[in-house]
């Protein structure tokens, strides 16, 4: 199969079996180093705990805590998240420290199946270092999340040992996993990898928050206003945020009136954009939190909001966890009609697509949206965790059955 979608049982009844007898190593952050594959990782293991038994390897030092952009709140207690009591929890890995490597690897031996996410060069040393003790002896799957880290590939000395060191995990890899056809097809350009050897399961839902009551939401956040219009995330310059501020701008102004624009998140790199919100001539119905959001504030303003506003100008798998947690609130979602965006979001119908970089036709979906804003929409039935952890399963029976060999 060129590029399967995996769902359906390749072992047909024999796939019932697999549940209590396969053993699974989850990689991944810890929530000392909280984003949004934390909580990837998390909810992964959770559901995969439901079908194997799961092992989460989790990195206790991921790098020099003052090159984490977030390190100001490296280490706090930010989210309530947290792994089923079936998981085996291990945060031992130190960037710095292969006598850490080694306990991670005394665990990820016991496994048939070591799952190794992908969206920055700065854990590939320790993954090499699992990898190679593990070659051929257990299935490592690469689950990519982004082929390409743009900060990374922003410069030069970083680009060049990106390139080596990805290189080397995907050459130790037994197979790959990504979320969209999209995202394949830019893994199959840059990376050569053949497309017969990349499964695509979608991204779950983050369906973990609890929806409050939407004016005692606005209370707790002290907003009045009749229409609330969220964009929430890291703020990257790809992000498109400037448009949003832009199309908020050119509201009619009876509408502007009883509207406010929520900006929440940290500005990573897109301090323009925060600028732009402060000078704005509305700048007195946007609201700017740039600071990272703990659990209870991302329920309050996902209840708060009318609508959910993702104007990316390319593709990410962040607008994956952001737009996946306004899809399980049921909110309406206005997303750009670019890279796998269409794809992700496209089962899903309360999705708005508009082109990138327009804010006249962001304008529009933002007026067509008010005029419906009290629908709420039912959850995509494949973005359900205990579908995705049946895909990961038919994957790991595939690969045994292509080997020949037994559980």
């Amino acid at each position: 199969m060129d590029g399967r979608e995996t769902g359906k049982d390749p072992a047909g009844q024999d796939g019932k079996m697999w549940a209590g007898t396969a053993r699974v190593a989850v990689f991944g952050p810890s929530k000392r180093f909280l984003s949004g594959i934390t909580y990837f990782t998390i909810r992964l293991a959770n559901a995969l705990s439901s079908v194997a038994k799961v092992d989460a390897l989790l990195f206790r030092h991921m790098l020099p805590k003052k090159l984490f952009p977030g390190w100001k709140r490296v280490g706090k207690d930010l989210s309530a998240e947290g792994f089923l009591p079936g998981v085996g929890v291990h945060e031992v890995m130190d960037w710095y420290n292969p006598v850490s490597w080694m306990k991670a690897y005394a665990v990820a031996r016991k496994s048939d199946m070591v799952i190794l996410p992908w969206w920055t060069s700065s854990v590939a040393h320790m993954y090499l270092f699992i990898q190679a003790l593990t070659w051929k002896r257990r299935l490592v799957m690469i689950e990519f999340h982004e082929p390409v880290d743009p900060l990374e590939d922003a410069s030069p000395p970083l680009r060049v040992y990106a390139r080596v060191t990805g290189w080397l995990v995907r050459s130790l890899a037994g197979g790959f996993v990504t979320h969209t056809r999209y995202d394949r097809d830019l893994i199959v350009g840059r990376y050569h990898i053949p497309a017969r050897d990349i499964h695509i399961i979608p991204h779950g839902l983050y369906d973990q928050y609890t929806r409050v009551d939407q004016e005692e939401a606005r209370k707790a956040l002290g907003i009045g206003e009749d229409y609330v219009i969220l964009f929430f995330g890291l703020l990257r310059k790809f992000k498109g945020v400037r448009y949003l501020i832009e199309a908020f701008e050119l509201l009619p102004p009876p509408l502007k009136e009883k509207s406010r624009l929520c900006i929440v998140g940290e500005a990573w790199e897109d301090q323009e954009s925060v600028d732009m919100a402060r000078r704005s001539p509305d700048r007195d119905r946007i609201s700017i939190v740039d600071r990272y959001i703990s659990d209870r504030e991302v329920s309050l303003y996902y209840s708060a909001a009318d609508v959910f506003a993702g104007p990316y100008t390319r593709e990410s798998h962040d607008p994956c966890a952001v737009c996946h947690i306004a899809m399980s609130f049921g909110l309406p979602v206005i997303a750009s009609r670019t890279g796998g965006m269409v794809e992700s979001l496209g089962s899903y119908e309360g999705v708005f697509f508009v082109p990138p970089e327009d804010p006249g036709a962001l304008r529009e979906a933002l007026e067509v949206v008010y005029r419906g804003r009290d629908k709420r929409y039912p959850v995509p039935e494949d973005l359900r965790w205990e579908n995705i952890a049946l895909r990961w399963r038919d994957i790991f029976l595939e690969k045994m059955a292509m080997e020949g060999r037994k559980i």
